[in-house]
């Protein structure tokens, strides 16, 4: 099934989240408004702006099941959006919620745990406000998780469990932490990570082979295995019961952003303007292909491949390089059929996001960029990828 591409904006997309239905769509354009947004046919209409921010949000989350909205600003701020009555119209509106973060610096990444009583907010304060409600003061409050974190956090993902998280961060470490709240959760079972759970405890950590800050975290869905990939162009898959752990060099940019659709297979995608998919399994993991299969895909202008992947090629360097191989030429010096990208995403692609699922697997998945584009991808199209591979050998 061909992508569905939505043009959302000429300004970035730095983050989005749906509803549970998905017919609506919460974005921040890279400004410090969150626009909740409706699908009217083929297009996204704006429905309501959240205004309440004083610098750019960071990071959107939409609970599925009590339809909440947590929003994360470089302001320092996050806060908690509900649909309330109006007391004039009785129309139902988003009125927020103040969250207690006690941080000193941007708030980058925000996540809701699975069960919704509780959300992550990564900072650049070397710390991870964990945020409950309190209903006395009707606001949300963070303990913090601190210790051994050593530059800003970048990215968190939670366990299935919701007491475990994991954190990747500037200091070039991916680590799975505790995050129980006495008061919040229920004793949890034990698992790979670990039986003894007080809060702030280290149950795993994990250098970025070549020495990159860690962009992205995720668990699988079973939370038996980690992912996270970094700025050395490297993504690992962690399995603690192991312990085992695969590193996949890429020849390509680094990756920002990734989802697990299945245990055996993650999307991810970054600065190579196209989603790429990871299959294995304890036994070994490989990279099978990409979602984005443009029919020129072989040009050394489409961000994967030869040359330096999405950079456009100026000077009398690139007149005379397309004279010669393609007989083409263009004033100027800039060669016109490098203008443009080959891949659907023409800039780096900042968050993937699952979208649809069925039977506990993502079957489709959503990606934003700095090209303001939406793209919904088909990943059912993973399964033949790595049928087209056949049995070659793991990475």
């Amino acid at each position: 099934m061909a992508p569905q591409v939505f043009p959302l904006s000429q300004a970035p997309v730095t983050a989005h989240a749906f509803n549970v239905d998905r017919n609506q769509l919460c974005v921040s354009l890279n400004n410090n408004d969150a626009q909740i947004l409706s699908r009217k046919g083929s297009e996204w209409v704006l429905n309501e702006t959240l205004a309440e921010h004083d610098k750019l949000i960071t990071s959107i989350d939409w609970a599925p099941n009590s339809n909440r909205i947590v929003t994360a600003s470089q302001d320092r701020n996050a806060y908690v959006w509900e649909q309330k009555p109006d007391p004039e119209t009785g129309k139902l509106v988003w009125k927020p919620t103040l969250v207690l973060l006690r941080i000193n610096r941007a708030a980058t990444h925000v996540r809701w745990s699975p069960k919704e009583d509780k959300f992550a907010v990564a900072s650049g304060a070397r710390a991870i406000a964990i945020c409950s409600f309190d209903e006395e003061n009707n606001w949300w409050v963070a303990k913090q998780l601190k210790k051994p974190i050593r530059s800003t956090v970048l990215s968190v993902d939670w366990h299935p469990n919701n007491v475990l998280l994991a954190a990747g961060s500037a200091d070039l470490k991916a680590r799975v932490f505790s995050a129980y709240i006495k008061e919040v959760d229920e004793r949890p079972a034990p698992t790979v990570w670990g039986s003894k759970l007080p809060f702030n405890t280290i149950c795993g950590e994990y250098s970025s082979p070549s020495g990159g800050w860690v962009h992205t975290v995720g668990f699988s869905p079973s939370g038996d295995a980690l992912a996270f990939a970094s700025h050395d162009s490297t993504i690992s898959i962690v399995y603690p019961a192991g312990p085992t752990i695969y590193s996949i060099r890429l020849p390509s940019l680094p990756l920002v952003s990734l989802t697990w659709t299945s245990e055996s297979a993650i999307v991810a995608a970054g600065h190579d303007c196209r989603p790429l998919v990871f299959t294995g399994t304890e036994q070994g993991w490989r990279e099978s292909g990409t979602l984005d299969d443009s029919k020129s895909s072989s040009s050394s202008g489409s961000g994967f491949g030869a040359g330096t992947p999405g950079r456009l090629k100026l000077g009398a360097f690139a007149t005379f390089q397309n004279a010669d191989s393609r007989g083409q030429s263009s004033p100027g010096g800039v060669a016109q059929s490098d203008t443009k990208l080959s891949t659907i995403h023409q800039n780096t692609i900042t968050s993937v996001r699952p979208y649809e699922g069925v039977n506990g697997e993502v079957t489709k998945v959503s990606t934003t960029g700095v090209d303001g584009t939406l793209v919904i991808w088909d990943t059912n199209e993973v399964s033949a990828i790595t049928a087209r591979l056949g049995a070659t050998s793991f990475a």
